[in-house]
């Protein structure tokens, strides 16, 4: 079936309308029409061809909220009519020991990108900024119907992307977190955070986010461009979430840290970033990353904000407007995620 879709032709080309192929629904497959779909910087790094080459044309987006048009023959766990979500794989080997673990994200041979990858009749995945997609149904999650579809769809990225470190690494009461950055990613692991019950501070350039840092479950709120703050704050956290694609002085941070600590960095900058050995060995500290999760953790992640009434700060768009979302985001101009009305595309 042919759909419309909105398409990056070219690296650092403006979106333009077209229309895309999207294949049979198989035995196992979902048909989704797309209510909603979250603007991630990962959608402009990809069409800015800040992360390589890229196979153009490119229908970006990874955070889908709709409901299910048709299903395959071979599919129970999805009906015509439930509100569903596609993250940001749709594929993966289902073989490999990752993927037996359930950590589909990390597949020994190559998970499926919801865009921009090759999917498994080999053509090129197309994602969200469309009326419709065909996903296979072990990689469509079920959205709670107490969630507002539009605040739901960031969850399917920006969510996943944090709460999955933050459980993984123990937030929780009696845990002291930092979250670097309060923009699409760092709002939402300073909600999740505060839902877990460990004690948030957020770490950010200014302090012109402060009141929205505190409203949204921050405990205490710093500026890093005043060096006082590394200094009163030296050694003080179990856990630092790194939600910001930008270049920072790891090593100023990971001073932060106490025996122990963990750095986790969850945004990914173009470049490249440099650490001293010594900020890791001098306080037993380490430094990792970690990228989105898999299928059954998405699924806890969006009960878990459901159940706490977790939502993305979102700007409902219509699709029209999504080049000058672009440039808005590039501008940190959003509070805290743009979020495209695809049925403006219908």
């Amino acid at each position: 079936m042919r759909v419309n879709a909105y398409a990056a032709l070219a690296a650092g080309q403006p979106l333009t309308p077209t229309t895309i192929e999207r294949r049979e629904v198989g035995p196992n497959d979902v048909l989704i029409a797309i209510e909603y779909a979250g603007i991630c910087h990962s959608d402009i790094h990809t069409v800015n061809g800040e992360w390589g080459p890229q196979p153009f044309p490119i229908v970006p987006g990874h955070e889908i909220v709709g409901t299910v048009a048709k299903v395959g023959s071979d599919v129970t766990r999805h009906q015509v009519g439930d509100r569903v979500g596609v993250g940001c794989m749709v594929n993966s080997c289902g073989e490999c020991t990752s993927c037996r673990k359930g950590d589909e994200q990390y597949c020994l041979a190559g998970m499926v990108p919801t865009y921009a990858g090759t999917d498994r009749d080999g053509t090129t995945t197309q994602g969200g900024y469309a009326t419709h997609v065909v996903v296979d149904a072990d990689y469509v999650l079920s959205v709670p119907a107490s969630l507002d579809p539009a605040a739901a769809a960031p969850l399917l990225c920006a969510g996943i992307t944090t709460y999955a470190p933050l459980r993984g690494w123990g937030a929780g009461p009696g845990k002291k977190v930092a979250i670097v950055g309060l923009g699409g990613l760092g709002h939402m692991a300073v909600k999740i955070a505060h839902a877990l019950g460990a004690e948030v501070t957020v770490l950010s350039q200014s302090l012109k986010k402060q009141e929205d840092g505190l409203r949204l479950g921050a405990d205490h709120y710093h500026a890093t461009s005043d060096p006082e703050t590394f200094r009163a704050l030296a050694g003080r956290f179990d856990l630092i979430l790194n939600t910001v694609s930008a270049r920072i002085d790891l090593d100023a941070y990971l001073g932060l840290l106490a025996v122990d600590g963990t750095l986790v960095n969850v945004g990914a900058p173009a470049e490249p970033l440099s650490v001293n050995v010594f900020s890791l060995i001098g306080g037993r500290r380490s430094l990792a990353g970690s990228m989105i999760g898999g299928i059954a953790p998405t699924q806890e992640m969006l009960d878990f904000c459901a159940e706490h009434n977790i939502g993305a700060e979102v700007e409902v768009i219509s699709a029209d407007k999504v080049n000058a979302a672009y440039e808005r985001v590039l501008a940190s101009d959003v509070r805290y995620r743009f979020v495209i009305d695809i049925r403006t595309l219908a």
